[in-house]
């Protein structure tokens, strides 16, 4: 049962018949904390009467009531139920509140029933107790005023057997919040229902909720009584694929990308469906909302401030909302953006110096707004420092991102801008240079002849008298080659207003050092008629003018970068790629299957982000599109990028790392790979949480599975995984690389792949969006202007004011404020945020299995060691990319984080 003493410790209890009563504590705040595993104290007797925390009136508040059995009439047992109330509520919400506890106190709010593990011989299902209203007059709040118990009191025949099951019917006119259900009373000891639920209104829905025990069953192991609970609970989160979904439903299914354009409101907003032949995506969970008038494929847009039906269980929290995730994003959306539009718009300028970038930090911006109300009302924004000017103004000022915090200068160098390759924010795209020349996989009949402009002349001189074979055998060369996702678009996009870009590579050198050196950079442009290769390579030079351009060279690469990085790596390959996984889940895995119950911590929270990205964030107009090069195109270069590189066999870190040529394999290394630059941050940190994850699976799947054949026999799992592949990335459902299932090593590496998606690999690529694209010119997420060549006008005003043609290719004031504002938000960890190995007090009883509570608990001891190594690695003087004079120490993946920007900390899932 969970309950709150005054020292904030949340107390386990595990039940299961085969263990001796168990206690494990958990120390946190009350609410909001986060509560890291402590190791159980196991009991050596067994306790036959069995107490429990009074809170109906008729019991003295010092002492507590005991279930004993009755043999002339049965066996009395209890079931306490906890509910969590709003935290903050208008009048009229404490007045209901109050009619709410009146019902309840008389039994008229909420109806409970037991169902057995047992089967009825009469009706051929679970026995059934008879049903019990929960009561308390008032309820007794514990220690914490948000969090009340009732109790139900029930009489079962002696040989009911145990519940493994509780029916609960809301008879309110409002939802409520259901977290436990404890049942007490049997000789076994206390059942534990975690629940951690909202239960809709009698007007909403007339159906009783299905709540099973934590005890873990594959599907051949279901207890007889409960068998036709557990697939009716499965068919009611599956639904009938019809109909609008309302805000109280709890339907997963499948739909196409279809609501990211707006023709009702503007033609120019229409945008083209992904999930299809022509446009692959992954699915998204389906809303069921009507066609727009202006196009049937298009889904009618919801608007902000009005939410995206997401299933009920899946929105945001209200603590979440009150501390930061959902109340920042939407104020940040609905509030901010705006006011920085209305202040800057009519002068929407490049910026004329750097050190009008730099007053973003120091003086800031003043925001003009209607009595100055609405933009920070209900803003929680940790690192942009608020203040009132005067009546109608408020004052937005950045934190000084940590890329320029310790050198304002480092952006400009060379091993800086290679060094972010391998521990920026961007570290999962450099690749060893295999074969020369470089080959573009692109028809040549459309786009030029695929070999790269870079010969072996451009790259010899920087080789140390090496030539380009000998450095390719001895594993010198590297590459970012962002030709052949961006040359399909550049045309497209370079009509764009303010928008000119170029498909790009690079080629790096591996120094002695261990660190990588750009030697070489190709910016290419679509054939024309008169230019059948119009591709330009750029290299170091020690006068001015090519000492310049180089730096502009830098800049489009930049570009690129940032918006590969946030299209493909980050929103494709976790956001959108985790959505199908999550839905399947919920829709073929019951709440019993033990691998939902260890997969459910990942899982929380995404499907709400997603659905506010799609709604102001991916969509047609949003910041996506107004920000970053793409423009218009960037969710269709996203597609693309979907359909030519997306393997799930490949998104794993190991395989991830072999493809790009990073890694090789080896089995005496973890991961069973050997890095080729050892002092290579992301990859380094990244294996020590991936080993750690797999460990943790392996360990679990061994005993969970231990029959033969169990894995192909479990037909809910089976379920899951072909509905993963023909469902949720139906557009990839005949690739051959799709993994089997059918062994425990097949079922280790899918889980471990999903959780270091959900964690480590959106963690790596998500909170160093700030700290190192908070400094326009170190990241532009776009370009206003091509490289002039001599013969062009502007090829003078570059000679003349190189720097002022720097920054007017950059991003305008307006754009650059706005981009830095969104990555301020989504670098942030919000104050309730649930790093990886800690477990969340509402996910406290979530199984009764002591040796998944073993693993877990080595698990997350496991994590804190590595914390400990990474802190000692970026201590090490001889790693030159975690370390030096001005470098910022590689933290991405240290496991825990403070709230804030901090560039550090892996949640269990994707939250932002």
């Amino acid at each position: 049962m969970l309950t709150t003493n005054p020292t904030s410790h949340l107390t386990l209890r595990s039940s299961h018949s085969s263990l001796p009563s168990q206690s494990t504590t958990l120390h946190c705040h009350p609410i909001h904390g986060k509560p890291m595993i402590q190791k159980p104290q196991i009991s050596t007797q067994k306790t036959k009467i069995r107490t429990i925390r009074a809170v109906i009136s008729q019991d003295k508040p010092s002492e507590p009531v005991t279930s004993l059995p009755n043999q002339a009439t049965g066996i009395d047992v209890k079931a306490v139920i906890t509910i969590r109330k709003k935290i903050k509520e208008k009048l009229t919400e404490k007045i209901e509140d109050q009619f709410e506890s009146f019902l309840n106190g008389i039994g008229r709010g909420i109806v409970l029933q037991l169902v057995s593990n047992e089967i009825d011989p009469t009706t051929k299902s679970g026995k059934r107790s008879r049903e019990s209203a929960a009561r308390g007059w008032l309820p007794r709040p514990l220690d914490h005023p948000y969090i009340v118990e009732y109790a139900a009191d029930f009489t079962v025949e002696s040989d009911f057997g145990m519940p493994g099951a509780v029916l609960v019917k809301n008879l309110h006119n409002k939802e409520f919040f259901l977290m436990e259900i404890v049942i007490q009373g049997f000789n076994e000891g206390p059942i534990v229902c975690p629940v951690n639920s909202w239960i809709a209104s009698k007007e909403d829905s007339s159906e009783k909720r299905i709540f099973f025990s934590n005890q873990a069953y594959l599907p051949s192991q279901t207890p007889s009584g409960l068998k036709d609970l557990r697939q009716n609970e499965l068919n009611s989160l599956q639904g009938n694929g019809k109909g609008e979904r309302k805000g109280y439903d709890r339907i997963y299914d499948y739909t196409t990308y279809n609501d990211l354009g707006n023709p009702d409101k503007d033609l120019d907003l229409s945008r083209p469906v992904l999930g299809n032949e022509q446009r692959p995506y992954p699915r998204r969970c389906r809303t069921g909302r009507p066609p727009s008038k202006s196009d049937p494929l298009t889904e009618r847009r919801i608007e902000k401030p009005h939410p995206v039906y997401v299933p009920r269980d899946e929105t945001f929290e209200e603590i979440k909302k009150a501390t930061f995730s959902a109340g920042a994003l939407k104020a940040l959306m609905h509030n901010l953006i705006p006011s920085l539009i209305a202040t800057l718009s009519s002068t929407d300028n490049p910026f004329q110096c750097f050190t009008d970038i730099d007053k973003l930090y120091n003086d800031g911006v003043i925001l003009k707004t209607e009595e100055g109300k609405g933009v920070f009302s209900s803003l929680v924004l940790p690192k942009i420092l608020k203040d009132v000017i005067s009546t109608g103004k408020r004052l937005l000022r950045y934190e000084i991102p940590t890329i320029i915090s310790r050198d304002r200068f480092a952006w400009l160098r060379d091993n800086e801008f290679a060094r972010q390759t391998l521990a920026g924010v961007n570290p999962v795209n450099i690749e060893r240079l295999k074969e020369f020349p470089i080959l573009s996989k692109l028809d040549p009949a459309v786009y030029g002849p695929p070999e790269s402009a870079i010969t072996a002349e451009h790259l010899e001189k920087e080789l140390n008298g090496m030539s380009v074979e000998e450095a390719i055998k001895e594993e010198k060369l590297y590459l970012l080659d962002y030709h052949d996702i961006f040359m399909p678009f550049v045309k497209k996009i370079n009509s764009l207003k303010g928008r000119k870009i170029y498909a790009s590579r690079t080629v790096f050198f591996l120094t002695p050092a261990g660190t990588l050196k750009p030697i070489a950079i190709e910016l290419s442009l679509p054939p024309t008629p008169s230019q059948p290769v119009n591709k330009h390579v750029y290299t170091h030079g020690h006068d001015a003018t090519t000492h310049w351009i180089w730096k502009f060279a830098k800049a489009h690469v930049c570009c690129n970068d940032a918006g590969c990085h946030q299209l493909v790596n980050h929103w494709l390959r976790t956001h959108a790629s985790m959505e199908p996984y999550i839905i399947a889940t919920h829709r073929q895995l019951s709440s019993m299957h033990p691998i939902y119950k260890l997969l459910h911590p990942y899982m929380r929270y995404t499907l709400e982000i997603n659905a506010l990205a799609r709604q102001s964030l991916i969509n047609g107009g949003g910041i996506i599109e107004s920000c970053f090069s793409p423009g218009k195109y960037s969710m269709e270069m996203s597609s693309a990028a979907y359909k030519s590189m997306w393997r799930f066999d490949m998104e794993g870190l190991p395989a991830d790392l072999i493809r790009r040529g990073m890694a090789v394999k080896d089995p005496s290394k973890p991961g069973g790979v050997r890095l080729v630059i050892e002092d290579y941050p992301y990859a380094a940190d990244g294996l020590l949480i991936w080993c750690a994850i797999e460990d943790m699976v392996e360990e679990c799947v061994s005993f969970l599975y231990s029959e033969p054949n169990s894995i192909t026999r479990d037909s809910e799992l089976q379920a899951w995984w072909n509905e993963i592949k023909n469902k949720g990335h139906a557009d990839k459902r005949n690739e051959p690389w799709w993994p089997k299932l059918q062994s425990k090593e097949d079922l280790c590496g899918i889980l471990t792949t999903l959780i270091w998606i959900a964690s480590g690999q959106h963690a790596a690529i998500n909170f160093g969006q700030y700290p190192y694209g908070g400094y326009v010119p170190n990241r532009p997420t776009l370009t206003r202007k091509l490289i002039p060549q001599e013969d062009h006008p502007e090829y003078q005003i570059l000679l003349t004011h190189p720097e002022d043609f720097f920054l007017s290719s950059l991003p305008t004031q307006l754009q650059a404020t706005k981009i830095m504002a969104v990555k301020d938000t989504l670098s942030t960890h919000s104050p309730d945020e649930e790093y990886l190995g800690q477990l969340h007090q509402t996910h406290a009883n979530w199984i009764n299995d002591q040796r998944v509570l073993s693993t877990y608990e080595k698990f997350s001891a496991r994590l804190e060691e590595i914390d400990i190594i990474i802190n000692k690695r970026n201590a090490d003087k001889s790693l030159k990319n975690r370390n030096g004079a001005g470098i910022p120490p590689y933290e991405l993946l240290l496991p825990s984080s403070e709230p804030g920007v901090t560039g550090r900390g892996i949640p269990n899932s994707i939250s932002i």
